[in-house]
């Protein structure tokens, strides 16, 4: 890739996992009864029960110093039952006010680490949420992150009981060096034999986490750990980059100094050195740093330009309305965002006190939710067009005239009302997004609130 070109398009910006992105929000006292008219607008709008819930568990025994999640530090263990109480009083809160009865499509343990809590209090709390002992996957996906240290065949054959088909292992590099850095000491034998056994089960779609750009990491640690990872042969791959966030995370990572990450130029060629071994292997790319096997859910959706994106990141289940349960969770009804109290304390005294822990959240504008179907198709399929029975059409002629330049690199082609990233551009899908981004001004200092796209 054209060095030029990196270091131009190698600035702050948004992962795009919603828009308007978190920091433009603009409702940050949303309360309750806000959030539930947008929820009550949703199901006027697309008159469907199906909705995706993702439910946060916070608490991890140590510090990965990578990690820029909501979490919790504690090898206090009591905390499990009373956080599970929690969610399951949240979801009763919920179930009260939704204006129909839902029909969970889709449903993701993230953290911190799923795997901290014991598997009954986990099968507690999904046999609460689906009044049932067993799920039918053929009508649900249910999935969950593992740390490959603490995930037992106890979480394996129970959760695999319930109706759990999909896991994904949180690995980011084997490198001793940078697992020292990034405070993250896991063994390919250990996750080997958590991966082996997961497939022993019939789990039908185990993903592995990967990071380039950690602290110390080299070219070497890369081909390495590809090469490890290929062994295993895991259905999905989620190659990230790594976001460098310490003045919004705090001292999580300042475990190491900022020189010991690579430089631009060198991330990136970690990032083409990882994707050319993983489809000489047979993965395909998918969206923005995955990649899957042909028979994976995610390649299929893909190919039949059914991909969806939301806060759990890629998926094949679109849902118009996502809930969040948990500190931290943020929930979508595609018409507005909310997110939960950000500490376990105020998460837990709001539900206490009946009420849907909200902090903060958006309602989006008509001009929020066209850009945001704008985006989420370029990130999904690297291509959109303009609606045209719009009343912003002003606003695709000033976005058509920013491409331009995007155009000139050979990064994005427009063709109409057409905007397509090319084979070239697509390492920059960020880029693009940006500048349909209505929040963004030309030359506005993102570094504050944003990692690098590159």
């Amino acid at each position: 890739m054209d060095k030029n070109i990196i270091e131009k398009y190698n600035v702050a910006g948004p992962r795009y996992t919603s828009y308007p992105t978190v920091p433009f929000w603009r409702n940050d006292q949303l309360n309750e009864n806000e959030w539930l008219k947008t929820i009550q607008k949703n199901y006027s709008f697309f008159k469907s029960s199906d909705i995706s819930v993702y439910i946060h568990l916070p608490y991890c025994e140590s510090l990965c110093t990578f990690c820029g999640c909501h979490k919790r530090i504690t090898k206090n263990h009591s905390v499990e039952k009373p956080y599970i109480d929690a969610l399951i009083k949240e979801w009763k809160l919920y179930i009260d006010n939704l204006p129909f009865s839902p029909i969970i499509r889709e449903m993701h343990f993230g953290g911190g680490t799923p795997t901290f809590f014991k598997a009954d209090e986990l099968i507690r709390l999904v046999s609460t949420i689906f009044n049932a002992n067993q799920i039918n996957s053929d009508f649900v996906e249910l999935s969950f992150e593992a740390h490959p240290n603490n995930t037992t065949n106890d979480h394996l054959t129970k959760l695999f009981h319930f109706g759990f088909r999909r896991l994904s292992l949180g690995i980011q590099d084997y490198s001793p060096v940078v697992q020292k850095a990034i405070h993250r000491i896991q063994s390919f034998e250990q996750v080997k034999k958590v991966h082996e056994s997961a497939k022993k089960i019939g789990y039908k779609s185990i993903s592995h986490d990967l990071v380039f750009g950690l602290p110390k990491q080299t070219l070497n640690d890369i081909i390495d750990t590809v090469t490890k990872t290929i062994e295993l042969k895991p259905d999905r791959i989620s190659l990230y980059s790594y976001a460098h966030v310490p003045w919004i995370k705090g001292t999580g990572q300042r475990g190491y100094d900022e020189s010991d990450l690579p430089k631009s130029e060198e991330k990136r060629a970690l990032y083409e050195t990882a994707k050319t071994m993983l489809e000489s292997s047979g993965y395909m790319e998918i969206g923005m740093d995955h990649f899957a096997l042909a028979h994976d859910d995610l390649a299929i959706a893909f190919n039949a330009k059914n991909l969806h994106r939301n806060f759990m990141g890629y998926t094949t289940q679109k849902t118009d309305l996502m809930i969040g349960l948990g500190m931290s969770s943020i929930s979508d009804s595609w018409f507005g965002f909310a997110q939960n109290e950000k500490t376990v304390e105020a998460y837990i005294n709001q539900i206490e006190k009946g009420i849907i822990p909200i902090f903060r959240g958006h309602i989006l504008s008509d001009l929020d939710v066209e850009i945001r179907a704008y985006i989420l198709d370029l990130m999904c399929h690297f291509k959109m067009t303009f609606d045209q029975n719009s009343k912003f059409k002003e606003v695709h002629e000033r976005i058509k005239n920013q491409l331009q330049e995007m155009v000139d690199d050979g990064l994005v082609t427009i063709e109409n009302n057409t905007v397509s990233v090319t084979s070239i551009g697509i390492p920059f899908v960020r880029n693009c997004c940006m500048i349909f981004d209505q929040d963004l001004e030309p030359n506005q200092k993102l570094e504050r609130m944003f990692s690098q796209t590159i």
